[in-house]
């Protein structure tokens, strides 16, 4: 199958104002509907690197490209899922779900014109039903989970039909059996949404699981992309399989590499 380029990341540069400069004409491209999660230590420029993806920052110099196009603000098709949901405390479950198919309904498909014709109202109870959560529907963020919660957020992105999916940390926050749950649904959903994902995790064993290619981050500056890249199956038994904590050891042999350089 042939596939097309999702990401293009040309020889940026960027650093904050009064900063440390993170990337310096750091390159790196993303085929389209690929898994990847971005590795690396807290500070290291991999939420920061998202947010780039994601045009809510822009580089000093270089470009990115998603699907050919120049990144040069938040594009509509792109869904984003931070680490404390981004959930409205005042809003019910579905209320919060429904948000983005509401921005939508007055920006528009394109996020900058306002439609001429009314965007046709979608129901986001297909949704709620998929991730288990439509039980709760009527329930507010402060009285369910924070597994309810990242399902909520997840339900609220994939309404919108996304084609690239980033996630900031998405999981760190919830215990064990919730996480692994997650994990599990998130490699569902990009096999059968065919998205292309990019997470970033600060977690060896959840890079090892849902990365078939990983981006490794280590001290800033970072001027030469390091990809380690699984050719095993993943999905839910491959966390009891010797390939998966080989591939845990080898990601952190390197990243302690990439770290003290």
């Amino acid at each position: 199958m042939i596939q097309n380029e999702m990401i293009s990341v040309e020889a940026i540069t960027f650093n904050y104002p009064n900063g440390q400069t993170l990337f310096e004409d750091f390159s790196w491209k993303v085929e389209e509907g690929e898994a990847w999660v971005i590795l690396g230590p807290s500070g290291c420029g991999k939420s920061t690197l998202l947010y780039l993806l994601a045009g809510l920052l822009s580089p000093v110099s270089g470009q990115i490209r998603i699907e050919g196009e120049k990144l040069n603000r938040p594009r509509p098709q792109t869904g984003l899922i931070l680490q404390d949901y981004g959930l409205l405390p005042w809003a019910t479950v579905r209320q919060n779900a429904e948000l983005g198919l509401q921005i939508r309904g007055f920006y528009g498909p394109d996020g900058t014109h306002s439609p001429r014709q009314p965007v046709p109202k979608r129901d986001v109870t297909p949704w709620l039903d998929r991730l288990g959560i439509s039980e709760i529907a009527n329930q507010y963020p402060t009285h369910i989970s924070g597994g309810q919660r990242q399902r909520t957020a997840i339900a609220r992105t994939l309404v919108l039909n996304p084609d690239l999916l980033l996630m900031d940390e998405p999981f760190s926050s919830l215990d064990a059996p919730t996480r692994e749950g997650l994990q599990n649904l998130t490699l569902e959903l990009q096999l059968e949404q065919k998205l292309t994902l990019v997470v970033v995790t600060h977690s060896i064993e959840e890079a090892a699981f849902l990365g078939k290619n990983i981006l490794l981050l280590g001290k800033p500056v970072h001027r030469q992309a390091t990809i380690i890249q699984n050719s095993h199956p993943i999905g839910a038994e491959y966390r009891k399989s010797p390939a998966y904590h080989a591939l845990c050891d080898d990601l952190r042999a390197n990243l302690e590499g990439v770290s003290s350089e």
